[in-house]
């Protein structure tokens, strides 16, 4: 379906009608998709030749069943489409502070110390750190405190690239983490 979304999208040049004045061209995609899966479902719903026929399944217990192992997923599309975006925008700003690092011992202590900005380091001392880094513990923490305040600076420099209007990068910021509340 996603490819022919995208096929349909290059070949019909609907992303012409994209405005940057009538809103964010996320909006826009996402609006797209819904308009094309809607369209697609009742392509295959139309009447074809013959009557109507409806299928129905006589193996009601296996269906159920299934049905009760699987997870609920509670997220509308829209809510995983706004997740995956702003995925992409914390694993940018992330690749870009890797690339920031330069190689060497700042790439090996952003590397050890980027843990503390994923999650990933919730378990690891700062002591341990400290060790593998041969720096005092103060100088972990402080460390860590400089890698937050620059991830948020990439992060609104990134975000930033992805608007017109350097005003809203607070809203966009705003949306970003508001993403993950759901």
């Amino acid at each position: 379906m996603v490819q022919g979304f995208f096929t349909q999208l290059l070949d019909k040049k609907y992303l012409k009608a994209a405005d940057r004045q009538r809103g964010r061209f996320r909006s826009f995609l996402l609006t797209s998709l819904k308009n094309f899966a809607a369209n697609e479902w009742d392509r295959k719903k139309a009447q074809k030749r013959g009557g109507v026929t409806t299928t129905l399944s006589l193996d009601f217990e296996t269906a159920e069943g299934r049905y009760h192992l699987d997870p609920a997923d509670e997220q509308t599309p829209e809510q995983v489409f706004d997740r995956g975006w702003a995925v992409t925008q914390l694993r940018q700003a992330l690749e870009r502070m890797g690339t920031e690092s330069g190689g060497g011992e700042s790439e090996r202590r952003f590397e050890l110390l980027k843990g503390y900005l994923t999650g990933d380091s919730q378990d690891v001392r700062y002591k341990d750190v400290a060790d593998e880094l041969d720096m005092s513990e103060g100088a972990v923490k402080v460390a860590v405190h400089r890698l937050r305040q620059r991830f948020g600076d990439v992060l609104r420099e990134e975000v930033a690239r992805t608007l017109n209007d350097p005003a809203d990068v607070d809203d966009e910021i705003r949306h970003l983490f508001a993403a993950f509340e759901n």
